[in-house]
Parts: C-alpha cells; structure tokens; sequence
C-alpha cells in the first residue's frame, strides 16, 4: 500500500505543477479533467498525512504514558482510531471510475403498463429533480413527450455538479439508476382497487465534457426536420423545428422536439448523441476486459429489473444491493441519498474483493 500511495502523491505533486502552467488553463476540457483528478488526489494525501500524524502521536502517547498514566487514555483512543484512519485510506486507494466526476445524460421511458407506467415515469422524473436539488446540481430538460394523462411516454435530462471532487460527482452517484425500476400500485384509472405492476426503463449516460472529446464526422450523421406533436398527436407547432439525428455508423438514433427552435432542438439532440456514443464505446470497452466489468454493480444490460417501488407497503426495494426501507413516500419526495449509498458500498466492497484476489 505505501508504494501505492508514494506513486500517487508524486501525481498529486505534478499535476499541482500542470495547473499553476496558465496554458494548461487554455483547454477547458484538459484543465477540467486535472482538476478532477487533482481533487481526488488531495483527498487521499489528506487522508494519508492524518494516518501519519496519528501514528505519530500514538508513538509519543505511549512512551509519555510510561512515565504519567494520565496519557494511558490517550494512547486506547488512538488505538481505537486507528484501524478507521487506516480503513480510510485503504477505500481511498480503490481504483476510481474515471468517469465519476462527469455530469449527466438521464432518460426515463414509460415501458409495461400503458398509460400507468407513464405517471410512474413522471414520478421518478419528479424524484431525480428533487434529488438533483438537494445536491445542489443544475437539471435541464432537453426532450420530453408527453402522455395524454399527464405522464410522459419519454424524457430526457441533463444534470450538471457543482463539485470538481469526483467523489460528489453527478456520475458517481446516478450510474446505479440505470435499469428497470417496477412499481406496484393501485393506478390513477383503476376504478376498482387493485394493485397493479408496472414498469419504467432509465437509461444513463456520462455526458461529454467537449464536443471534441467525442470525434463525429458530418458525413456519418442523417438529419431529418418534422413538425413537433404533443400528446394524442396534437401539433405543437406549425414549423419544421422537430429534429431526428441519426448516427449511422452505430445506429443510434436521437429525436428532439422541445425547443420551438430547431437550432436548439438540434444542439440538445447533438449533446445527447455525443453521450450514446460514449457510453457504446465504454461499452465496448468493458466487454473486451470481462474482468474489470465484473468489479461493476452497474451492467450494460439494460433490462435487468433494479428496483421495486412498492406504494401499498410504503416499501422500496433495490434488488442487487438487498437495501429496503419503508419510507417510500420519502424518497420519491427525492430523498434517494441512502438508497443510492448502498449501492456506492456495494460497489466498493466489490472493488476490494477484487483487489485482494
């Protein structure tokens, strides 16, 4: 561990000699990326230097505690402190996923249920603001469509952090949440009582830090301009100002109509593309190192069901973590900080499993 750690305060020192370099400051996109790995850098050398100073202190504590018994007590405290100083440092040291202090690309999509599962996707929508709020992130909605009952059959979202400290970053936190997230409730239009199932899919993604950072060729992209609809097809506006991107060389496909421009429609349309094709190349990535994918909680298999959100019993339930809790009510208010915990822990106590191996 102590070359482990020596390796990465010699980083920390010549990163904080990159960033006092004003050039370095002159490509946004590289200075955020120092920054970010700056943070998490200071982190551990605060972390190691406090383990040090203990274990300098429980040397001194003990040998005047040879000589005055009043220091006896000092040296039990310090000895109990100990293993969490060192415990900190040790999950400090877990390799980080680089992509923790980016912000966000979230779409939620009504799936099973019809027109229940898309109030279900306007309630997690609701969640995920209140939660982005009680973190102090920025959200914006780029797209959404609407349901005729006031849900929404899609919508799409950008949340932005406000900390350079991968470890409050908006990707750290919100990877979990992709997947399948059942609810089971009595629906809005059951005239007769009865609990019903259904589901909401929601897909995450990293967003791009620059446009640069992800290259796409003009020629690989099919555009196409139609008139925005709302619910039950109902037009919108009279204007060519819907915009469907199309990435051809992966097939990816992104719609936007929610901007009346069609400049804007296409900007949020760009943004969210550039984070698809990141997310296929991560992707692609991981599949080739099997290994490291298997340190992950979070899977590319989108269908895996993550989640039941249980209203009867006021219960919710995370299946790959066994976290439950009845204060469903709470969370859906956008008090998810201790459910998304749990899949943090989960996530470390793999990463360390996989160290000692």
């Amino acid at each position: 561990m102590i070359d482990s750690v020596n390796a990465l305060l010699d980083e920390h020192t010549e990163i904080q000699t990159q960033l006092s370099d004003p050039a370095v400051h002159a490509d946004a996109a590289r200075a955020k990326k120092l920054n970010r790995r700056y943070a998490q850098l200071s982190q551990i050398k605060a972390a190691h230097e406090g383990l040090l100073a203990m274990q300098d202190d429980l040397i001194a504590a003990r040998e005047l505690a040879k000589e005055d018994d009043a220091f006896a007590t000092e040296v039990t405290t310090l000895e109990e402190s100990l293993p969490a100083a060192q415990e900190r440092l040790r999950r400090l040291l877990i390799p980080r996923d680089p992509d923790d202090g980016r912000d966000v690309i979230m779409e939620i999509k009504a799936g099973e249920g019809g027109a229940e599962s898309a109030l279900f996707a306007a309630d997690l929508l609701r969640m995920y603001l209140h939660y982005a709020e009680s973190k102090g992130w920025k959200t914006e909605i780029l797209d959404r469509t609407e349901s005729d009952l006031g849900g929404y059959k899609d919508v799409q979202l950008a949340i932005k952090g406000n900390s350079p400290d991968p470890a409050l970053g908006v990707w750290a936190h919100l990877k979990y949440e992709g997947g399948v997230h059942r609810v089971q409730r009595v629906p809005a239009t059951e005239s007769q009582g009865r609990i019903h199932t259904s589901a909401a899919g929601v897909l995450v993604f990293p967003e791009v830090d620059e446009p640069e950072e992800v290259e796409i060729s003009q020629n690989d992209l099919k555009i196409d301009v139609y008139r925005s609809s709302g619910p039950g097809g109902q037009s919108v506006n009279t204007t060519d100002s819907a915009v469907r991107i199309t990435h051809l060389p992966t097939g990816i496909v992104v719609s936007m109509q929610n901007e009346k421009s069609q400049l804007q429609n296409r900007e949020a349309g760009m943004r969210v593309l550039r984070a698809r094709i990141l997310a296929k190349q991560q992707e692609d990535a991981a599949a080739e190192a099997s290994a490291a994918r298997k340190t992950q909680i979070r899977t590319v298999d989108r269908s895996e069901r993550i989640r039941t959100y249980n209203f009867p019993e006021n219960r919710i339930a995370d299946h790959r973590t066994g976290y439950k809790s009845y204060n469903l009510d709470q969370v859906m208010d956008g008090a998810l900080a201790p459910v998304v915990e749990s899949c943090i822990a989960a996530d470390e106590e793999s990463r360390l499993a996989a160290l000692s191996e």
